[in-house]
């Protein structure tokens, strides 16, 4: 049987930062009893749908639920904050790795997880792994530079990720995206950082192919 748990959180805000925070959840999708194994290192999906895409988060719900049947804790987690148009993009980041942390720590979960994003979400994940732990990290069709993501999301330029990477990452788009991304995306750039193509990033191939790296990277 496949157990889900559904957290619901609301953290203080520092007065400095001028945003609204909704009320975010994180749906923690226990191992199944038919799972194969039990994975000790949960994976961590990061959204924000009113912030970015709500369709990116179906996708990732969809692979959370999967993966819990193969043996994997999965934290659903999405993220509610709107921004002040009055303030930085860097604050928003701040206060959405906040957010993630609060939800992470209060999990208890044993080890470092996998952090899994897609699409504008993908700076989230990469603000957090900036500054906590983590085991791995998986950027779905990622932006290819934060210069590049829309004024509505970012309303400030944010200055562009320098975090050296000192556990596995991967990136995973399709064939069009990926040749733009290994123009123009710094990870995408690094020979160290794994990189997978599908057709659908959504689809039955990207689950296996994502799966595959995990277990590859001792997952």
């Amino acid at each position: 049987m496949l157990t889900t748990t559904f957290i619901r959180a609301r953290h203080a805000i520092p007065a400095t930062l001028k945003f609204i925070r909704l009320s975010s959840s994180c749906i923690v999708r226990n191992p199944s009893d038919s799972a194969p194994r039990i994975v000790p290192t949960p994976l961590v999906f990061v959204s924000a749908t009113n912030w970015g895409l709500s369709t990116h988060r179906k996708g990732l719900s969809i692979f959370a639920e999967l993966y819990a049947t193969k043996g994997y804790t999965c934290l659903d987690v999405d993220l509610s904050v709107l921004p002040d148009p009055s303030s930085t993009s860097t604050r928003l980041m701040e206060v959405f790795e906040s957010e993630l942390h609060s939800i992470v720590r209060t999990s208890f979960i044993p080890f470092p997880p996998v952090f899994i994003a897609r699409g504008a979400a993908c700076l989230i994940a990469q603000t957090y792994i900036s500054s906590h732990p983590a085991s791995g990290l998986l950027l779905i069709s990622p932006p290819p530079c934060n210069a590049s993501v829309p004024e509505k999301l970012l309303p400030t330029s944010l200055p562009e990720f320098n975090f050296e990477p000192k556990f596995p990452i991967c990136v995973m788009s399709t064939p069009e995206e990926m040749r733009i991304l290994q123009d123009r995306n710094r990870l995408c750039k690094d020979q160290g950082v794994d990189k997978i193509v599908v057709g659908n990033v959504e689809g039955q191939e990207a689950f296996i192919k994502i799966e595959q790296w995990l277990d590859e990277i001792g997952i």
